[in-house]
């Protein structure tokens, strides 16, 4: 997976690094078919904002969280891709869209 890590308006410190690095290591356990990662930190007075675009085989995943304090919105941005990440996985593995032939014959 290709990370890239970029601040608007904020320098990022290698601990905002392992910290983002560390939450988005839950993503990976649960799939890890994850091409490439983008997130972009923003501070704005009484606003940081946290946003990720993810890249998956054959979707693009976007999620963006908001709060007063920036390690608070990683961990909400961490929760929101994570429950859409399961989501993605789900519907791929999922094997409801059978071809005709292989569903039974309703009598």
């Amino acid at each position: 997976m290709n990370l890239s890590i970029c601040g608007r308006h904020l320098d990022v410190t290698p601990a905002l690094r392992e910290y983002v690095v560390n939450k988005l290591a839950r993503v990976l356990r649960h799939f890890d078919h994850v091409i490439d990662t983008q997130v972009m930190l923003s501070v704005e007075p009484l606003r940081h904002c946290a946003e990720i675009t993810m890249r998956l085989r054959g979707k693009d995943i976007h999620c963006e969280a908001q709060d007063e304090n920036l390690y608070a919105a990683i961990d909400l941005l961490a929760d929101k891709i994570d429950r859409q990440v399961i989501k993605h996985k789900d519907k791929v593995q999922s094997h409801d869209n059978e071809s005709v032939k292989r569903q039974p014959i309703a009598v």
